[in-house]
């Protein structure tokens, strides 16, 4: 027997097992043949297991090592749509094999006689997960799956957008091979077969649907499959439902929920993967319960290679796990602000004035349309003949967005005729634009042409003739549309452009809608995705707070995707994972908790520090200079002997945990740091305690090594100040210094040498702290005496002063342990800015609970 038998031998082991395999085939194969196959599978099993993308999982049959190239169907051809339709090179294919070779490998075997499976994928806003699933979805039907509901968001305009890519790269590759029960114009309605007759007849077809999760819809659906289920039908069914948008509609809604519940309770053979870049509702429903919680794997996708994230854009905090210089975690400079004085121009005061708002021009919406436009004839005059869109979300109201085309079409007009004539005004104000955006995120950082604003002015007049000033809501009739010539379009919109919806080309975004919840916000972001030729070019307008909203949303996604990859290392089940998602401090600020809140909170080998501070409130900020004066004098008064740090500063060793209790119990944090809860910490330190640990601790005041900005006297001793210049972004009542403590911080209290700790990775740090005899036991408590101005390097642009009115103190805290150790919480709210949150309109709420199904 040949070794070219072996994708035999591993189809038939995919299918019933390693060991029936090894049964069927051991008499036709010689005996060293059928350990080399046994090995060989086992081995790709096992790379399987090992590569990325992280899972956290539960027990699992190792079942799918991958597919087989000669006798799969649905995978080969697209993979090879990927290669010759869209020219995709492997190295970008790759990653969307292994990634989806994981889904599948996690789900069950579809020969087993019964089962119902429940898994989550986690990945990027705009990131390619349609694509992940839609490589799931053909390499489930090679496994043997049937039927494939894929549950399409709640918008008309995303469901039709799925059923297009799905057509393109599955149905429409093996036309003969797939049953599709809903097409690009029509949802879900009665097939005119009964669902008994058509699965029972089906043959080798694999049947196809793509949802809405709306409530006539699914009711449709789950009376469709009525029928099959009192016949016994399904239980030759093996289906897999994917819930695209699975944070959305799915989690605690009074009806969409239960439908979904009710339809995946009739299939009997059934494996439901969710797909969501906002897990937070998903990962917060209670473990259990007779729910959708992802019992049996959690799978974090990998970031493509080229994305652009709301890392990428805003930047975010440095976290455990960093090695990066802050100056690495600000972001590219692509945020332009929109000053206060403009919003009631450009969205309703209120929620009543919806009706007779009329919105303006602004400054900030002139510039952005200026900019989009020559932006887009950049791309032209670099070969880009693609899509370009512009997008325009101020409000949800229907008739807000109504009222924004006259004056859009007015200034596109205005503009066309002005470069036509050779307006100088209007040339001058071009260039200017040009040559300031242009310097401020220089193409060469992309390896992309660079263009003179000569070569952008002659494509500009026909990209302005070109543009389409479009309305794109629930009510619209002149929806969004890319399947056809190249456009250019000013977008604007609300619900169905805030979620799932990909906007091609967009390059430009102005935004200043309010919302509150995470998972809101980060949806409504089209900005992120793939620019590939202009990652130079795209911009977005919006409010300092919203700006300050995703710079920390930055960091609550790449937290999770941290404790995703550190649960995966401790091999814990999500059940154990949902548990400690919840109990991160961050994630009580997300607003689909429903009734399950975080009970728990860890400090445990974790390192928080100040980042926010009210600038302009000099009460305020004395009376943190009064606590950390407190802090030193006490310390010195107990006996605690100060020593000379090499970097200026002093530390304190064998300070008395009540010292540090006083001076938590004083200070007072931003209301904008949810981590820095004066009572979950003082409550996680009293826990500690009982158990004998944090009873003494290490206070260090880090100052400068002179006195080139001042001195504090803290405690009787003078400290002198150092600089922390804040984000410029930032205000009196928000100042934003991003980052406090450096890596060497960390270890003051250590034998390292502070060159030493710069070069050490953050889990090193924190092996060296539990790792040493005393420090293992001890709290570092770091006090920190800002210089009230703090000026920039000049070479920086993204940093202005401080400018706050009195010293400011900032302060850090180094836990030794793991996340073992936890405390009760004893609230589960943020206080944010406030902001403007609106409802839906009567017509967008109509369409996700009523009963227009198309």
């Amino acid at each position: 027997m040949s070794e070219d038998f072996f994708p035999v031998f591993a189809g038939w082991a995919r299918q019933h097992g390693l060991d029936e395999a090894s049964q069927r085939f051991g008499p036709v194969l010689e005996g060293p043949v059928l350990e080399r196959f046994v090995l060989e599978y086992q081995r790709r099993i096992d790379t399987i297991e090992t590569d990325d993308p992280v899972v956290l999982h539960g027990p699992r049959d190792p079942w799918y090592a991958g597919p087989n190239e000669d006798a799969d169907v649905y995978w080969p051809k697209l993979k090879q749509h990927f290669e010759e339709a869209l020219g995709w090179s492997e190295r970008r294919i790759e990653p969307v094999d292994r990634s989806s070779t994981k889904v599948v490998a996690y789900t069950p075997r579809p020969q087993l006689p019964r089962w119902a499976s429940k898994g989550l994928v986690v990945g990027y806003v705009q990131s390619g997960k349609t694509t992940n699933f839609t490589s799931v979805i053909a390499k489930a039907a090679d496994a043997g799956y049937k039927l494939v509901i894929v549950l399409s968001g709640i918008h008309n305009g995303l469901r039709r957008q799925t059923q297009e890519r799905l057509n393109e790269q599955l149905r429409d590759l093996v036309p003969t091979d797939w049953l599709t029960l809903t097409d690009e114009h029509n949802d879900f309605r009665p097939h005119s077969m009964p669902a008994t007759a058509l699965l029972h007849n089906q043959g080798s077809k694999v049947a196809l649907c793509v949802v809405k999760k709306n409530k006539a819809v699914l009711t449709k659906l789950d009376a469709w499959l009525e029928g099959a289920a009192r016949k016994n039908v399904l239980d030759d069914v093996p289906v897999l439902v994917i819930d695209d948008e699975a944070d959305q509609a799915t989690v605690a809604t009074a009806t969409i929920n239960p439908l979904i519940k009710k339809i995946l309770g009739k299939l009997p053979r059934c494996t439901y993967i969710g797909y969501t870049a906002t897990p937070f509702a998903n990962v917060l429903i209670r473990p259990g319960q007779d729910d959708l919680y992802p019992d049996d794997f959690i799978l974090n996708l990998p970031k493509p290679e080229g994305y652009f994230g709301s890392e990428r854009i805003f930047g975010r905090d440095a976290v455990e796990g960093d090695e990066a210089s802050g100056a690495d975690l600000d972001g590219y400079d692509m945020v332009r602000l929109i000053g206060d004085d403009e919003l009631d121009s450009l969205r309703p005061a209120g929620k009543s004035a919806a009706a007779t708002f009329k919105p303006a021009v602004t400054g900030s919406l002139r510039a952005a349309a200026l900019w989009f436009w020559m932006a887009t004839a950049a791309r032209r005059a670099r070969g880009d003949a693609g899509h370009s869109t512009m997008l325009i979300h101020t409000s949800m109201k229907i008739a807000v967005h109504e009222a924004f085309k006259e004056p859009l079409v007015e200034l596109r007009d205005n503009v066309l005729f002005g470069v036509r004539h050779g307006d100088e005004q209007l040339l001058e104000e071009l260039e200017a634009t040009w040559r300031d955006e242009s310097g401020k995120v220089p193409a060469s950082q992309f390896g992309v042409p660079t263009l003179t604003f000569e070569g952008v002015l002659d494509r500009l007049p026909e990209v302005v003739a070109s543009t389409k000033v479009i309305l794109d809501n629930c009510a619209s009739e002149d929806r969004l549309d890319y399947s056809g010539e190249p456009q250019v379009a000013i977008a604007v919109g609300g619900n169905t452009l805030s979620r799932g919806l990909t906007l091609d080309g967009l390059v430009v975004s102005f935004f200043v809608r309010s919302a509150q919840a995470y998972d809101t916000l980060l949806q409504m972001a089209r900005w992120f995705g793939f620019r590939p030729g202009y990652e130079d070019l795209p911009r977005i307008w919006m409010t300092p707070q919203l700006e300050q909203w995703f710079r920390h949303l930055a960091t609550v996604e790449h937290e999770i995707r941290l404790d995703i990859d550190r649960y995966e290392q401790q091999d814990l089940t999500p059940t154990e994972f949902g548990v400690r998602i919840r109990t991160h401090p961050v994630l009580r600020v997300t607003g689909k908790m429903g009734a399950w809140v975080p009970a728990y909170a860890s400090y445990g080998g974790r390192r928080i520090q100040t980042r926010y501070f009210v600038a302009g409130n000099e009460s305020w900020l004395q009376g943190n200079v009064d606590a950390a004066h407190e802090l030193v004098r006490d310390a010195r008064a107990a006996g605690a002997q100060g020593e000379q740090l090499p970097s200026g500063g002093r530390l304190f060793r064998d300070v008395e945990a009540e010292i540090v209790e006083r001076f938590l119990r004083r200070y007072e944090s931003h209301p904008d740091s949810p981590d820095l809860d004066r009572e979950l910490v003082l409550n996680y330190i009293a826990k500690e305690r009982e158990s004998g640990s944090l009873e003494r601790w290490s206070v260090a005041v880090m100052s400068a090594p002179n006195a080139d900005l001042g001195t504090v006297r803290l405690g009787g001793l003078d400290f002198g100040r150092i600089a922390r210049a804040q984000l410029s972004s930032g205000s009196l009542e928000r100042a934003d210094i991003k980052t406090l403590m450096s890596k060497d911080h960390r270890v003051v209290d250590l034998d390292i040498t502070p060159a030493a700790a710069r070069g050490m990775a953050e889990h090193e740090l924190m092996t060296a702290r539990n790792d040493d005899p005393i420090a293992h036991e001890r709290g570092l408590l770091l006090i920190y005496p800002i210089d009230p101005t703090s000026t920039p390097d000049a070479a920086n642009t993204k940093r202005k002063p401080l400018n706050a009115t009195a010293d400011v103190i900032g302060m850090a805290l180094v836990f030794p342990g793991n996340a073992e150790s936890r405390v009760k919480m004893t609230h589960v709210t943020v206080n944010l800015t406030p902001a403007e949150v609106e409802s839906p309109d009567d017509a967008e709420l109509a369409e996700l609970t009523g009963q227009d199904a198309t």
